[in-house]
């Protein structure tokens, strides 16, 4: 099981105004992040493949929409390589240039090229036929990127609103994949700022262990 991170500061403060409070926090862990050393973050990524699999969401999904990770985000190559090895079906996100996420299938790192369009980050993508926007409404499981997340499982992401829409489709669709967060050890905190469209999610895996969160 992942022990619980650090109270920052300003989440105890009286009312705080949510986007000021969630900057903070963003700023906050983001510099944590930065602070960890290559060792640290390679170590942490290999212990995540490792722990995200204990999921039984995860182990009993056929497919999984997941991600590449990037800079310091907590590292997905290996969990990658550990689900195919398992004979899932992995999704990766293609950035649109509205900052929606088509999806194309993944057939290991060597089919990976730098984003078309790839804002402020280098992104790595699929190199696969695009799939649509629609098509992670199929997965059995979706991996998040975020910052943080709290014991309701209310997930802080980067602000970027790409995984919003992601959300917000599968809800359209009536389609209720596992929404599984992946983080640090210390990003899994007391309390996220949360706003009304953000959704929970169903579990967190991080490098020490996983934890499932009550509907």
């Amino acid at each position: 099981m992942p022990r619980f991170g650090r109270i920052f500061g300003f989440l105890v403060a009286e009312n705080p105004p949510t986007a000021s409070a969630k900057a903070e926090l963003r700023r906050e862990l983001l510099a944590a992040r930065r602070a960890l050393s290559p060792e640290n973050r390679h170590a942490a990524a290999a212990a995540l493949a490792v722990s995200s699999l204990e999921l039984p969401e995860l182990a009993g999904a056929r497919t999984v929409a997941a991600y590449v990770s990037i800079g310091t985000e907590p590292g997905t190559r290996e969990l990658l390589a550990a689900l195919r090895a398992a004979g899932k079906r992995v999704l990766l996100p293609l950035l649109l240039p509205d900052n929606d996420l088509d999806w194309a299938a993944y057939e290991g790192p060597a089919t990976l090229a730098e984003a078309a369009h790839p804002g402020k980050m280098r992104l790595l993508e699929p190199t696969g036929p695009a799939l649509g926007p629609d098509a992670v409404t199929g997965a059995d499981a979706v991996l998040l990127p975020g910052l943080a997340v709290d014991g309701r499982g209310m997930r802080l992401g980067r602000g970027g609103g790409s995984y919003d829409r992601v959300l917000e489709r599968l809800e359209r669709a009536g389609a209720h994949p596992a929404l599984v967060v992946l983080l640090y050890d210390d990003e899994v905190v007391a309390r996220v700022p949360e706003e009304p469209h953000d959704h929970p999610v169903q579990a967190v895996a991080t490098p020490s262990g996983v934890h499932r969160f009550s509907p």
